[in-house]
């Protein structure tokens, strides 16, 4: 069936929804994509176009009808309206429904889970390609195991059995719609048990392979490989599990007892024991705050609202920078280590080329696969490798062994 748009961006007057239309306008113009924006709201999408010369289409959220039609137009759906679990799960209903591509930037990993149950064999049979986590959630973290693997088979003819990957120095901001989705996923789960559950599963995105790998780290600990202290990471949660369920997808590509952690490196000495703990307390304190109505509600009050996000400047000079050690099955001197660069910061600067790449590759590329839900790695990896560094500025390097 031939459909008039290749790409529609759902979500184009939200603060990162903003960011990949700039992006992909800068990119491509109207003349080399067909694309669209689409919302419920056209006066707000007339302001974000300032007079670009882009289609606009109308739905509504909450409208299934509205939706069917809207994605009926398109081969690739990029939705950065969240939270995802409150928005967005008739989008992908239709998308699943009418083989329609999607990807998206959540990292509400109960929601994925939810999904995945609900719409895998419709989206099989329809031949839509769902890819969650297409942002820094979880793009560096897969990508780059995903590379790392690639490069220990390349080398050394096997995968690395074990991956540790920190986070080393970054620069951003936090939008307020990052942190409401955070807020609205710990709600859920003081009434949803099926959301703690998935909480406590490090497999929970798989549907069969298990492993060894146990719940994320959430204390302060010294890490003799990276000669550092690591507190935990705040999206190692979703982060985590993407890279589990790339492994089952990928026919098992990291072995069947790989094991996967992530954590924050803070730095030697006194100061860097300070951070690493208070990474563990503020974290733990967080979420004790956010599980609580009352403070819920006061934290809903004093942090960035929805559509608020950093500044200009803020995304221009941010950066992020991971480090990733994977650990030959055998032969110690055979370990490699991989960096992962960006140079914008990672929630919104590089997050919107990221997923407009994501868009484009799902839109223009052969990839491998059929329909079904898939991560970034397992769907779109080779395409992305190459994508990524030529036109999104995230690099992908091997590093001295050590």
């Amino acid at each position: 069936m031939t459909r008039p748009y290749d790409i529609i961006i759902w979500g184009a007057s939200g603060f990162t929804g903003r960011l990949a239309l700039d992006y992909l306008y800068a990119q491509h113009g109207i003349d080399n994509v067909k694309w669209a924006v689409a919302g419920r709201n056209e006066n707000k999408l007339r302001q974000v176009l300032a007079g670009r010369d882009v289609p606009i289409l109308l739905a509504d959220a909450n409208d299934p009808e509205s939706l069917s039609q809207l994605v009926k137009n398109t081969r690739v759906m990029l939705t950065t309206v969240g939270p995802y679990a409150r928005y967005g799960s008739l989008l992908v209903a239709a998308c699943a429904e009418y083989g329609t591509h999607y990807c998206d930037i959540t990292g509400e990993a109960p929601w994925m889970r939810e999904m995945i149950d609900l719409h895998q064999e419709t989206a099989r049979a329809s031949g839509a390609k769902i890819v969650h986590s297409c942002g820094f959630d979880s793009i560096p973290s897969d990508l780059g195991v995903y590379y790392l693997q690639q490069q220990m088979l390349a080398r050394h003819g096997t995968p690395a059995a074990h991956i540790k990957l920190r986070t080393g120095r970054m620069r951003g901001g936090i939008s307020g719609g990052t942190l409401d989705s955070i807020l609205s996923m710990i709600e859920k789960a003081t009434t949803d048990r099926r959301v703690l559950a998935v909480a406590g599963n490090p497999y929970a995105l798989n549907d069969e392979l298990r492993g060894q790998d146990g719940r994320d780290r959430m204390t302060a600990f010294w890490d003799v490989d990276f000669n550092a202290w690591v507190g935990p990471f705040l999206m190692a949660s979703v982060n985590t599990r993407v890279v589990r369920r790339s492994n089952e997808l990928l026919g098992g590509l990291y072995g069947c007892d790989f094991r996967y952690e992530e954590g924050s490196m803070t730095g030697r000495g006194p100061v860097g024991f300070a951070a690493a703990n208070g990474l563990s307390l503020g974290l733990g304190a967080f979420a004790g705050l956010a599980s609580m109505r009352f403070t819920r509600g006061l934290l809903q009050r004093v942090l960035p609202q929805p559509g608020e996000g950093p500044d200009e400047e803020s995304r221009e000079t941010g950066f992020f920078e991971m480090e990733l050690l994977g650990f030959h099955p055998e032969d110690e001197s055979k370990n490699l280590r991989v960096r992962v660069r960006g140079d914008r910061d990672p929630g919104y600067g590089s997050t919107s080329k990221m997923i407009a790449q994501c868009a484009l590759a799902l839109a223009q590329d052969e990839l491998p696969g059929s329909g079904g839900f898939w991560t970034p790695a397992s769907a779109l990896g080779e395409a992305l490798l190459r994508r990524l560094p030529e036109s999104a500025g995230v690099t992908f390097e091997v590093q001295e062994a050590s």
